[in-house]
């Protein structure tokens, strides 16, 4: 008798247990308000954008058929965008902003004597800053960059400022550097010819 009292103890035991783990379970999700569940779910199903633009309500009929002006999302984008969005088209605006870039940078140069304009050190701040607006600017109109008007900018400025400036890099060197370079691999080509034969002979005489 005492043997069938502890075998049916046994799964009577084991049947408490899990009623008891299932009540706490149940117990804890009860204790856990709605709305925290709520946001825990909004916040793991969110994925975050990559690039945020804002849109200004206007057609451009220079860029595409759409009811809105796209912007960059830069602090001073609006600026740009609200300027634009106003008065020109997209392309046309890029152009006007782009001269007024360049105006800056034509009033830095003037503020330099013409014999500063090759120092690097001297025109590096200058000539930063007009990339660098040119850059932005295209950015917050969602033009790429660098562009075909860019490019005629940057012709113009060197044209206008670096024209004269000397350039070492790109002059030929002296004609003794030439004759040294081309003779020393000609010079060579015996002296290896009679290395291989010489180790040869050698080892013709071993075997």
């Amino acid at each position: 008798m005492a043997h069938i009292s502890i075998s049916t103890s046994k799964p009577a035991g084991t049947l408490l247990f899990w009623v008891c783990l299932c009540l706490m379970v149940s117990t804890l999700q009860t204790l856990v308000p709605n709305e925290q569940k709520q946001t825990v779910r909004q916040t793991t199903s969110t994925m975050p954008t990559e690039v945020q633009t804002t849109a200004y309500t206007r057609a451009d009929p220079g860029y595409g058929d759409g009811g809105t002006f796209g912007c960059g999302n830069k602090s001073i984008c609006d600026t740009y965008c609200s300027f634009c969005e106003n008065n020109f088209l997209r392309t046309q605006c890029y152009g006007f902003l782009v001269q007024l870039c360049q105006y800056n940078f034509d009033a830095a140069m003037g503020f330099m004597n013409s014999t500063d304009w090759c120092s690097l050190e001297k025109v590096k701040s200058a000539y930063n800053n007009f990339t660098v607006c040119t850059e932005t600017v295209a950015d917050c109109l969602l033009l790429p960059w660098p562009n075909q008007l860019v490019e005629h900018t940057f012709v113009k400025i060197h044209t206008t400022y670096f024209q004269e400036c000397p350039s070492e890099a790109l002059r030929d060197p002296p004609p003794s550097i030439i004759l040294a370079l081309v003779m020393t691999p000609i010079c060579l080509i015996p002296v290896m010819v009679v290395l291989v034969v010489l180790k040869t002979k050698n080892g013709d005489r071993r075997s």
